[in-house]
């Protein structure tokens, strides 16, 4: 049975118990599955128990993941540039952002994240564990002027997408129930947008008309689970303790109600 000291001298990475007090910054470059390398930064903050994961992927669209572990919830923004080939060449992206319910074994927790350490930051990493793709049909439209009601975060992280935040209503009620939360209240600040009654984006041929639109992102690799390792203690007695860090990767489906064909043109393809 190998010792503690020796497991941790062979981790990529390690689990610090002081590195960093409330807030901590992690790099990683990635490799996605055509081969090129796109850097993540991964931002822990223990004081208000969030997690911000963000890149730039190959295509030019900006994605962040952020965490509000009190709310039960997650957010995925997306800046998507237009398509200049198809004659859209717009001064700002497209902005998207995804609400969902957060699982509490999709990521490891905001302390631990916090105490993360790199020890190669110039390593290419690839993830152990590909969990696949989610599908999300989001129903509901947030408002941004109540959508403290859901997490204090969402009004700042999405306020360049005030028409283009959504939101599902099984994921509301279910973050209402496990958290006490008035339903309500929560409804108060989504509306329905009625999406099952219109088409797919992709078999809509006037680009103005509104449409059910899906899109897809990757997140290449994330911390999603800790590792535990037994060895012995300066005693000799066998301990379980914390040594590293397990990695997946995720892929996400998002069906979203669009106000026109025109912010959903990657539908067709």
């Amino acid at each position: 049975m190998t010792t503690v000291k020796h497991k941790l001298n062979i981790l990529s990475f390690i689990i610090l118990t002081l590195l960093c007090n409330s807030y901590c910054q992690l790099i990683v470059n990635v490799k996605n599955r055509g081969g090129d390398v796109e850097r993540e930064t991964i931002e822990a903050n223990t004081t208000a128990d969030t997690i911000r994961l963000e890149f730039l992927s190959m295509d030019g669209t900006h994605v962040t993941h952020f965490i509000d572990f009190k709310a039960d919830v997650q957010v995925f923004r997306v800046f998507v540039p237009w398509e200049e080939e198809r004659g859209l060449s717009l001064p700002q992206p497209q902005v998207l952002c995804f609400v969902t319910r957060f699982g509490k074994n999709e990521f490891i927790s905001s302390d631990a994240m916090s105490k993360l350490r790199q020890k190669n930051p110039t390593a290419i990493r690839s993830p152990e564990e590909d969990r696949g793709v989610e599908k999300h049909t989001l129903d509901l439209l947030v408002s941004l002027d109540r959508s403290a009601l859901i997490s204090p975060y969402l009004y700042n992280i999405c306020s360049s997408a005030p028409d283009s935040t959504y939101s599902n209503e099984a994921d509301i009620k279910l973050i209402s129930q496990v958290l006490n939360k008035d339903l309500s209240k929560m409804m108060s600040a989504v509306k329905s947008t009625e999406s099952e009654k219109i088409s797919r984006c992709k078999d809509t041929t006037d680009i103005k008309k509104p449409c059910t639109c899906q899109y897809h992102l990757c997140i290449g690799w994330y911390p999603c689970g800790l590792k535990y390792c037994r060895g012995k203690d300066s005693a000799g007695k066998v301990v379980n303790y914390r040594c590293g860090i397990k990695t997946c990767r995720r892929c996400l489906l998002f069906e979203h109600y669009a106000s026109q064909k025109m912010l959903c043109l990657w539908d067709d393809l």
